[in-house]
């Protein structure tokens, strides 16, 4: 499924700020569904973050590359017939687009291993759907990608009356680790704090920005940043010399020799039983 184009614009933020602004907000947008009835509005989020073993796609973020992606695995709940979503997230100047679909779980190991992806794969199998896995493993076999890292947060979202078209997230306890083995575990006990006691406040917007959030930024004295989790991650990373910094792999002994791995011939979707 192909989301519409919006901007986002990032900020790093202290709780007194994050509060102060969740009362700004509060007559202009709603809380999220997922986090309503949860302590502090907040849900976890967890994505596995897949890249090339020289890390093309994290270098093409440090190079400041205007027309660059990312490849994830985003998953919410931990029960193991949870289905997940398999995420390409493009920024192409300043624009963001983000393409996904809803997989089911016990089928991640095999697309990670370059299986051919099938309908069967899909919670829901219509086309849309099926464009956006099979445009998600062409782009993980063109990269002969490999899961990398695991990233997760609390996330308190926000959204306004016209839907997605505007919404404000507060992202808390960002922690990042290597995964090279590609699980799909909730559980960060080990996890590296990626921006400390920081919150990561996120503006997202279709069309032009809103009135209300110009105001925002002013009142509190906002400062656009950065703030790339799977970045930053491997950045806290290398603090902790889990990074090569030569190579900009992650060390050997953190992930699984990628001659050996099975590669898939051109990604082209299949049915389980005969074409489509």
């Amino acid at each position: 499924m192909l989301q519409a184009q919006r901007f986002e614009l990032k900020y790093l933020l202290d709780e007194q700020t994050a509060r102060g602004i969740r009362d700004f907000i509060f007559p202009y947008l709603k809380p999220d569904p997922y986090g309503a009835y949860r302590t502090d509005r907040a849900y976890p989020v967890h994505s596995l973050y897949c890249d090339s073993p020289d890390l093309q796609l994290y270098q093409s973020t440090i190079n400041g590359d205007r027309n660059r992606f990312k490849l994830r695995i985003r998953f919410y709940e931990k029960e193991n017939d949870a289905p997940v979503y398999a995420e390409i997230k493009r920024r192409e100047n300043n624009v963001i687009y983000k393409e996904r679909c809803l997989l089911r779980r016990a089928t991640v190991p095999g697309i990670l291993a370059c299986q051919q992806p099938t309908r069967a794969d899909l919670v829901n199998p219509q086309p849309e759907q099926e464009r956006a896995l099979g445009n998600f493993c062409r782009l993980y076999n063109e990269l002969s990608a490999q899961p990398i890292a695991h990233v997760s947060y609390l996330r308190e979202a926000w959204y306004g009356d016209e839907g997605n078209r505007v919404r404000l997230t507060l992202d808390r306890q960002v922690t990042t680790r290597p995964e090279p083995e590609g699980r799909l575990d909730p559980k960060l006990s080990d996890g590296i704090p990626v921006f400390g006691p920081k919150i990561v406040l996120e503006l997202k917007f279709t069309g032009r920005f809103p009135q209300w959030m110009q105001e925002m930024v002013q009142v509190f004295q906002l400062r656009q940043t950065s703030a790339a989790k799977y970045v930053d991650g491997l950045l806290s990373m290398e603090d902790r010399h889990l990074l090569n910094p030569n190579s900009l792999q992650l060390k050997s002994d953190r992930l699984p020799v990628s001659s050996g791995r099975r590669r898939a011939p051109a990604v082209t979707m299949r049915a389980p039983h005969g074409g489509f």
